[in-house]
């Protein structure tokens, strides 16, 4: 099988800038779409940080291209897992949706940080609610399909040679 080559430099460059992008978009529905994000939808976008934060890494430190290809795919599949409980959430019929939850800065503020970390990870009812479709998929959805994506890509630089050699 005859894949495209890219150097492994520009691969991890390329997964930093759809991050990047994913961000820009989320920015973008948040303050001009005035789309308030949910405690999922912020760790989601941890996550997408946390990813291009791996794959910028990669791109500039430009050796140990095998672990740095394990480590994004594993913190996009941890993002994809995130995005995959809040799909689920969207989908529960409304008598099994959890009870909302108070804001972010309030939980900030009034509970220890264990508890915050956790109802940001499991979701709540606001979680629950489908704001805006593209296409009849959701935007946890379409994360959800962007972080699949994204760990395929991380992944395929494992095996991408590039067009010359880098120490592994």
């Amino acid at each position: 099988m005859n894949f495209i080559k890219l150097s492994p430099r520009i691969a991890f460059l390329l997964g930093f800038a759809a991050c990047a992008a994913l961000l820009g978009v989320g920015a973008y529905l948040q303050f001009v779409e005035e789309l308030e994000p949910c405690p999922l939808c912020i760790s989601q976008r941890l996550a997408i940080l946390a990813t291009g934060v791996v794959f910028l890494l990669a791109g500039l430190h430009n050796r140990g291209r095998k672990v740095y290809a394990v480590v994004s795919a594993v913190t996009a599949l941890s993002g994809a897992s995130v995005s995959a409980r809040h799909v689920w959430l969207q989908h529960l019929p409304p008598e099994e949706v959890p009870e909302c939850s108070p804001g972010l800065e309030y939980m900030f503020q009034h509970f220890p940080l264990a508890d915050t970390v956790k109802l940001m990870l499991s979701g709540t009812g606001e979680c629950a609610k489908v704001d805006w479709t593209l296409l009849g998929f959701s935007i946890p959805a379409w994360t959800l399909l962007a972080f699949l994506l994204l760990a395929a890509w991380g992944g395929f630089q494992f095996v991408n040679g590039g067009d010359r050699p880098v120490s592994e």
